[in-house]
């Protein structure tokens, strides 16, 4: 399985990155191989308006069968949701413990945004 993680940097210690859609950027991990690839989103980090639309079809371009991020807003979850991506919420800590939780089954699985868009 391939997991993207929201983050403010390109390593396992970057912090999570709280926002989704305007997340600097994405480590997508793959957690049978243990290999990662950072995928930039500055494209969408100064975007008007459906920064979160474009960073879910990024994370899904990227091949991510799950996300972990500290928010998402209602557009990014419809579109992630429609193409079957999970998504798991993550409040504090860096990528490598957002892995081990997820790995460890202790992230819930959420069913809805759990933020308004534009917040």
């Amino acid at each position: 399985m391939k997991v993207a993680i929201s983050t403010e940097g390109k390593d396992l210690d970057a912090a999570v990155d709280t926002r989704f859609g305007r997340a600097k950027g994405f480590l997508v991990y793959d957690m049978d191989s243990n290999e990662s690839v950072y995928v930039d989103n500055k494209q969408n980090l100064e975007a008007a308006q459906g920064a979160g639309i474009q960073s879910a079809k990024t994370v899904i371009d990227a091949g991510a069968d799950a996300v972990i991020t500290g928010n998402v807003g209602p557009k990014a979850f419809t579109t992630l949701n429609s193409a079957g991506v999970k998504i798991y919420l993550f409040k504090d800590g860096n990528v490598q413990k957002a892995i081990d939780q997820l790995r460890k089954g202790e992230l819930k699985l959420t069913s809805n945004a759990n933020v308004e868009g534009h917040w």
